[in-house]
Protein backbone atom coordinates (compact mmCIF):
# COMPACT_ATOMS: atom_id res chain seq x y z
CA UNK A 1 0.00 0.00 0.00
CA UNK A 2 1.37 3.49 -0.73
CA UNK A 3 0.97 5.56 2.18
CA UNK A 4 1.00 9.06 2.67
CA UNK A 5 4.74 11.38 3.00
CA UNK A 6 4.39 13.39 6.40
CA UNK A 7 5.48 16.98 5.79
CA UNK A 8 8.27 19.31 7.44
CA UNK A 9 6.21 20.49 10.70
CA UNK A 10 4.31 17.45 11.34
CA UNK A 11 5.26 16.41 15.23
CA UNK A 12 5.24 13.40 14.74
CA UNK A 13 9.04 14.10 12.37
CA UNK A 14 10.22 16.02 15.78
CA UNK A 15 9.90 12.50 17.98
CA UNK A 16 12.89 10.39 18.86
CA UNK A 17 11.78 6.77 17.33
CA UNK A 18 11.31 3.93 19.79
CA UNK A 19 12.46 0.76 19.30
CA UNK A 20 10.51 -2.61 18.17
CA UNK A 21 10.47 -6.03 18.60
CA UNK A 22 9.74 -8.64 16.12
CA UNK A 23 6.39 -8.98 17.58
CA UNK A 24 5.60 -5.42 16.03
CA UNK A 25 2.18 -5.71 14.49
CA UNK A 26 2.41 -6.19 10.63
CA UNK A 27 5.95 -5.71 10.80
CA UNK A 28 6.45 -7.82 7.21
CA UNK A 29 3.27 -5.74 5.67
CA UNK A 30 4.64 -2.59 6.86
CA UNK A 31 7.74 -2.92 5.51
CA UNK A 32 6.37 -3.90 2.58
CA UNK A 33 4.49 -0.94 2.15
CA UNK A 34 7.50 1.73 3.08
CA UNK A 35 9.19 0.21 -0.09
CA UNK A 36 6.09 0.53 -2.45
CA UNK A 37 5.46 4.28 -0.51
CA UNK A 38 9.92 5.06 -1.26
CA UNK A 39 9.58 3.75 -4.68
CA UNK A 40 6.21 5.36 -6.09
CA UNK A 41 7.67 8.80 -4.41
CA UNK A 42 11.15 8.38 -6.07
CA UNK A 43 13.04 8.43 -2.88
CA UNK A 44 16.19 6.28 -2.21
CA UNK A 45 15.31 6.17 1.83
CA UNK A 46 11.94 6.24 4.05
CA UNK A 47 12.10 6.36 7.50
CA UNK A 48 8.98 5.24 9.76
CA UNK A 49 8.56 8.69 11.40
CA UNK A 50 7.86 9.85 7.31
CA UNK A 51 5.09 7.88 7.50
CA UNK A 52 3.53 8.87 10.84
CA UNK A 53 5.48 6.14 13.03
CA UNK A 54 7.75 7.20 15.71
CA UNK A 55 9.80 3.78 15.36
CA UNK A 56 13.52 2.64 14.84
CA UNK A 57 13.05 1.63 11.67
CA UNK A 58 14.24 2.64 7.83
CA UNK A 59 14.68 1.52 4.63
CA UNK A 60 17.29 2.45 1.78
CA UNK A 61 17.79 1.29 -1.90
CA UNK A 62 20.62 3.71 -2.76
CA UNK A 63 21.13 1.14 -6.04
CA UNK A 64 20.02 4.13 -8.51
CA UNK A 65 22.58 6.39 -7.54
CA UNK A 66 25.18 3.59 -7.89
CA UNK A 67 26.64 5.27 -11.37
CA UNK A 68 27.84 8.11 -9.27
CA UNK A 69 28.68 7.08 -6.26
CA UNK A 70 29.38 2.62 -6.42
CA UNK A 71 29.51 2.07 -3.14
CA UNK A 72 25.53 2.34 -3.41
CA UNK A 73 25.15 -0.21 -6.39
CA UNK A 74 23.37 -3.10 -5.24
CA UNK A 75 22.85 -1.04 -1.63
CA UNK A 76 19.16 -1.78 -0.62
CA UNK A 77 18.50 -2.37 3.58
CA UNK A 78 15.95 -2.82 5.92
CA UNK A 79 17.65 -0.92 9.21
CA UNK A 80 15.52 -1.91 12.55
CA UNK A 81 16.57 -0.02 15.84
CA UNK A 82 19.59 0.99 14.32
CA UNK A 83 22.37 2.88 16.50
CA UNK A 84 25.10 5.00 14.96
CA UNK A 85 28.22 3.48 16.89
CA UNK A 86 30.96 5.46 15.56
CA UNK A 87 31.67 8.79 13.36
CA UNK A 88 34.85 9.32 10.54
CA UNK A 89 36.50 12.48 11.53
CA UNK A 90 36.75 13.65 7.99
CA UNK A 91 33.58 15.74 7.01
CA UNK A 92 32.21 16.25 3.51
CA UNK A 93 29.45 18.74 1.80
CA UNK A 94 27.03 17.34 -0.31
CA UNK A 95 23.43 18.69 -1.75
CA UNK A 96 20.75 16.80 0.42
CA UNK A 97 17.29 16.71 -0.29
CA UNK A 98 13.76 15.12 1.66
CA UNK A 99 10.30 13.41 0.89
CA UNK A 100 9.57 15.06 3.82
CA UNK A 101 10.67 18.73 2.61
CA UNK A 102 9.67 18.65 -1.14
CA UNK A 103 11.44 21.21 -3.11
CA UNK A 104 14.37 22.16 -1.05
CA UNK A 105 17.41 21.03 -1.22
CA UNK A 106 20.64 21.82 0.67
CA UNK A 107 24.80 21.67 1.34
CA UNK A 108 24.65 19.50 4.47
CA UNK A 109 27.79 19.08 5.98
CA UNK A 110 28.08 15.49 7.38
CA UNK A 111 31.08 12.61 8.59
CA UNK A 112 32.15 10.37 5.27
CA UNK A 113 32.22 7.46 7.11
CA UNK A 114 30.38 5.68 10.32
CA UNK A 115 29.77 2.78 11.52
CA UNK A 116 26.14 1.56 12.60
CA UNK A 117 24.77 -1.23 14.84
CA UNK A 118 20.95 -2.38 13.89
CA UNK A 119 18.60 -5.39 12.99
CA UNK A 120 17.65 -6.34 10.00
CA UNK A 121 13.94 -7.45 8.76
CA UNK A 122 14.51 -11.25 10.17
CA UNK A 123 15.72 -9.41 13.57
CA UNK A 124 19.44 -11.01 12.85
CA UNK A 125 22.08 -8.50 14.18
CA UNK A 126 24.82 -6.46 12.34
CA UNK A 127 27.37 -4.44 13.16
CA UNK A 128 29.18 -2.20 9.59
CA UNK A 129 31.06 0.33 8.45
CA UNK A 130 29.75 2.72 5.71
CA UNK A 131 31.50 5.06 3.69
CA UNK A 132 31.32 7.97 0.88
CA UNK A 133 27.35 8.54 -0.33
CA UNK A 134 26.14 5.37 1.25
CA UNK A 135 26.74 6.72 4.85
CA UNK A 136 25.19 9.95 4.21
CA UNK A 137 22.28 7.82 2.82
CA UNK A 138 22.44 5.84 5.98
CA UNK A 139 22.63 9.52 8.15
CA UNK A 140 19.95 11.71 6.57
CA UNK A 141 17.15 8.28 7.49
CA UNK A 142 18.82 7.93 10.79
CA UNK A 143 18.18 11.81 11.92
CA UNK A 144 14.76 10.54 10.82
CA UNK A 145 14.10 8.10 13.62
CA UNK A 146 16.00 10.90 15.85
CA UNK A 147 13.52 13.44 15.40
CA UNK A 148 16.11 15.09 13.23
CA UNK A 149 16.19 16.59 9.56
CA UNK A 150 18.83 17.87 7.40
CA UNK A 151 17.89 21.24 7.72
CA UNK A 152 18.58 21.31 11.04
CA UNK A 153 22.31 20.81 9.89
CA UNK A 154 22.08 23.92 7.41
CA UNK A 155 23.55 27.56 8.60
CA UNK A 156 21.14 29.60 10.39
CA UNK A 157 21.38 32.54 6.87
CA UNK A 158 20.49 29.42 4.67
CA UNK A 159 17.63 28.37 6.86
CA UNK A 160 16.32 32.53 6.58
CA UNK A 161 16.66 32.24 3.17
CA UNK A 162 14.25 29.08 2.89
CA UNK A 163 12.30 30.25 5.44
CA UNK A 164 9.22 30.90 3.29
CA UNK A 165 8.98 27.78 1.20
CA UNK A 166 9.24 25.45 4.67
CA UNK A 167 6.32 27.47 6.17
CA UNK A 168 4.17 26.77 3.07
CA UNK A 169 5.63 23.35 3.05
CA UNK A 170 4.30 22.83 6.72
CA UNK A 171 0.83 24.32 5.31
CA UNK A 172 0.24 21.94 2.93
CA UNK A 173 1.15 25.06 -0.28
CA UNK A 174 3.20 22.27 -1.81
CA UNK A 175 2.79 20.40 -5.04
CA UNK A 176 4.60 16.59 -5.10
CA UNK A 177 3.86 13.61 -7.21
CA UNK A 178 2.69 11.56 -4.38
CA UNK A 179 0.68 11.80 -1.23
CA UNK A 180 1.16 13.70 1.76
CA UNK A 181 0.20 15.01 4.78
CA UNK A 182 0.69 18.35 6.27
CA UNK A 183 1.95 20.04 9.66
CA UNK A 184 -1.96 21.08 9.32
CA UNK A 185 -3.85 17.81 9.67
CA UNK A 186 -1.85 16.62 12.68
CA UNK A 187 -2.97 13.35 13.90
Amino acid sequence: MNLPVYLYGHPVLRQMGGDITPEYPNLSTLIENMWETMYNSEGIGLAAPQIGLPIRLFVIDADPMGDDYPECRGFKKVFINAHIVQHGEEQVSESEGCLSIPGIQESVRRPNSITIEYVDEHFAAHRETYEGFAARVIQHEYDHIDGVLFVDHISSIRKQLIKSKLMNIAKGKVRTHYRVVAASAKK
